[in-house]
């Protein structure tokens, strides 16, 4: 168990993602500041309700540790960075926002994969280029088709979930299955639903016509 400066966002990050952030809130200023002295890591949850600014938000209890990898400070305090996921967190507890929010947490690591990994992540890795595809050609702006996964397996989980075009509520739900291979089902099922609505869009089923 570790105390963790925490950075909730209407966002979700997955290990191995990079999050651009912009840094203008005084209370983060500060957690800047404190990372760059010390430890360049934040822990990244989101937000189930409320607004990133001005704290009073209700959070969520699963995260992921972001490294800062670049820094740059603006004028008047504020900062740019660049972070990348690195580690899946469990929030224990959450302490006083005294100045920024902090928690107690614990790295949640993936268990490895199991027997069918290699054809479950095929499968996702096909829905998703196939998903990816049919949101372009609606227009969506989207990540190429064409993407390459990792080939450390735990890695590939995480990226076809950092590109698939989903919700943060689906992505935060993707990011909490217990493992690999459960991540990996949970999100077949989302693409193939994802695919469905896109390509009945692209079709002009669904009622929507040129009538009017």
């Amino acid at each position: 168990m570790a105390v963790l400066p925490m950075f909730p966002l209407g966002t979700v990050l997955v290990p191995s993602a990079v999050l651009p952030l912009h840094v203008f809130e005084p209370r983060y200023r500060q957690l800047v500041a404190d990372c760059l002295a010390g430890v360049p890591e934040i822990g990244v949850v989101l937000i189930e309700r409320g607004s990133e600014v001005g704290g009073g938000e209700v959070r969520t209890d699963v995260g992921t540790i972001a490294r800062i990898v670049g820094a740059r400070e603006l004028p008047e305090g504020r900062w740019l960075l660049t972070t990348i996921g690195t580690r899946r967190i469990r929030v224990r507890a959450w302490l006083p926002d005294d100045p920024y929010p902090l928690a107690d947490v614990d790295e949640w690591p993936d268990p490895p994969p199991g027997p069918e990994h290699a054809e479950l992540l095929a499968t996702a890795t096909g829905l998703l280029r196939r998903t990816l595809a049919l949101a372009a050609e609606a227009g969506n702006e989207t990540a190429p088709a064409t993407v390459e996964v990792a080939d450390d397996p735990v890695i590939a989980t995480h990226q076809v979930v950092a590109l698939a075009p989903v919700g943060p509520l689906d992505r935060h739900r993707l990011l909490c299955a217990p493992g690999p291979d459960d991540r990996l089902r949970l999100l077949a099922t989302m693409l193939e639903d994802a695919a469905e609505v896109l390509a009945a869009r692209l079709t002009g089923a669904g009622g929507e016509g040129d009538e009017g």
